[in-house]
């Protein structure tokens, strides 16, 4: 399947990356295929390849925000962060195993996930906004992976890889909004009882309901806004750790809870 009337070379690094996923191989990052720091070009690709997945029966689950960090930002040299589309098979249960092989160069990052209780539908949304439409909050962990060999991307190979999508996990205890403060939440990650990352919810746009509004304004400007029923991870509270065969795992974020996941030795 290719994209009706998209450029040959929107096409071509789909296909790329659809293959480093299918055989499990990295491939060379695909913004050589690309005009330089066309980014539209590159939500074309994920679009053509997130088609491709709905067809083939994967189920939209919701969205996630990436490049929420201002260092990261400047690292690959824009000045917003961008999207990627979560599948229902993406969800790794709460305390669960990630089974050897099926990513192919995970990290990991601690994040507020939030669960929307209605549509946001504006392309000019407001934080009362997503207030109003959130209806609980759990802490998650992302893991995030890259098709792209050795993690050598820039902005254009990132967005084109559905925004480095991996799997994910939320925690179980739903915690609703009244009386939260998410810019001020603190967030500690440990693998195997030793921190690795720290952060706030300021250090995602100031707070994860800034970056849940801009995701559902810049969604709701394309036409394919925001529903109720989806979980928006909404970015990274502090740096993102690799992981390896028989690490776990714990995030804790204030008001919100604990979340862990463990990643199986070879073999297992």
């Amino acid at each position: 399947m290719t994209g009706q009337g998209l450029p040959p070379e929107v096409d071509k690094a789909a296909d790329t990356l659809l293959e480093a996923t299918r055989t499990g191989v990295v491939c060379p990052p695909v913004r050589t295929l690309l005009a330089d720091g066309d980014i539209g070009a590159a939500y074309a690709v994920q679009r053509v390849n997130v088609g491709r997945a709905v067809a083939a029966g994967r189920r939209i689950a919701g969205r996630k925000i990436g490049l929420t960090s201002p260092a990261v930002q400047t690292q690959l040299g824009v000045d917003q962060p961008d999207f990627g589309t979560l599948f229902a098979d993406m969800a790794v249960p709460e305390g669960g195993v990630v089974a050897a092989g099926r990513l192919l160069q995970p990290k990991v990052e601690a994040e507020v996930a939030l669960v929307l209780g209605a549509d946001l539908p504006h392309h000019d949304c407001t934080v009362a906004d997503v207030l109003r439409a959130v209806d609980f909050a759990l802490p998650a962990l992302e893991i995030v992976d890259s098709r792209i060999a050795g993690w050598n991307i820039g902005i254009v190979d990132t967005v084109a890889d559905n925004a480095s999508c991996g799997l994910y996990v939320l925690g179980g205890t739903p915690v609703p909004l009244t009386g939260l403060d998410l810019r001020g939440a603190r967030m500690t990650m440990s693998r195997e009882g030793e921190v690795v990352s720290e952060g706030t919810g300021a250090d995602c746009l100031g707070s994860p309901l800034n970056a849940a509004a801009w995701l559902a304004s810049a969604l709701a400007a394309q036409g394919d806004p925001l529903r109720a029923g989806e979980t928006l991870l909404t970015g990274a509270l502090g740096p993102m750790v690799p992981a390896g065969p028989g690490d776990r795992f714990e995030a804790h974020i204030t008001q919100l809870g604990r979340v862990t996941v463990e990643f199986a030795t070879e073999g297992e």
